[in-house]
């Protein structure tokens, strides 16, 4: 599962390594937390949108409350209702220069962030759909946690291989579910004595992040 991570270049580039055309004047953060605007790639373009997908929700008595934004999609939901539609024909690409993971004990967790040896930029399997509530939004796709990092969670982004990124966003959904699988090449860890819990607040509900 996936909470936060960081994109630390600017759109340009962005658009430049994916070979899209960047969306003038997108604005998203350094560090992406649930409800914040992250940058995607889809249909050719680097843009910005709001990662989690908003789930209904309703109170004891009936009465809609604010929707809950759902940042991480299972590999094994994938044909659900909830996320069906998108993974058919709205897949998109994630720029991540690093993901961060809790690691410790119960109220002491501290930031784990892993990322790609000799890789700036990761391109993480994304869906994305438009909303009523907070116009595009996007989510991660997750699978099961490699070696490298199941000591710390037993979730993790599906990260493609560059020669993967056309296949993911344009091939039908039988060929595209294959890459949907758990990355078995190098990790780096960097531990930090960072708070999680120090994270910033969502302007969004609080999440169950992961569907």
């Amino acid at each position: 599962m996936c909470n936060l991570y960081r994109m630390t270049k600017g759109v340009d580039e962005v658009a430049h390594l994916f070979d899209v055309v960047a969306e003038a004047g997108a604005n998203f953060a350094a560090e992406v937390y649930p409800g914040y605007r992250g940058l995607v790639v889809e249909g050719g373009r680097a843009r910005a949108m709001t990662w989690g997908f908003p789930r209904p929700m309703k109170g004891k008595d009936g009465r809609p409350l604010k929707p809950k934004a759902v940042t991480n999609a299972r590999d094994d939901k994938l044909g659900t209702a909830f996320w069906r539609d998108s993974f058919a024909n709205r897949r998109c690409l994630i720029p991540v220069s690093a993901w961060a993971e809790a690691e410790g004990e119960t109220g002491r967790m501290t930031r784990t962030w892993y990322t790609v040896p000799g890789e700036e930029m990761l391109g993480v399997a994304g869906l994305w759909r438009p909303s009523a509530e907070w116009g595009d939004v996007y989510t991660m796709v997750m699978v099961d946690a490699c070696e490298a990092m199941v000591d710390v969670h037993d979730r993790m982004p599906v990260l493609l291989a560059r020669e993967d990124w056309d296949r993911w966003q344009t091939a039908s959904p039988e060929d595209a579910l294959p890459l949907v699988r758990k990355w078995d090449l190098e990790l780096l860890a960097e531990r930090t004595d960072e708070r999680w819990a120090g994270r910033a607040k969502s302007p969004l509900r609080d999440a169950p992040t992961l569907l």
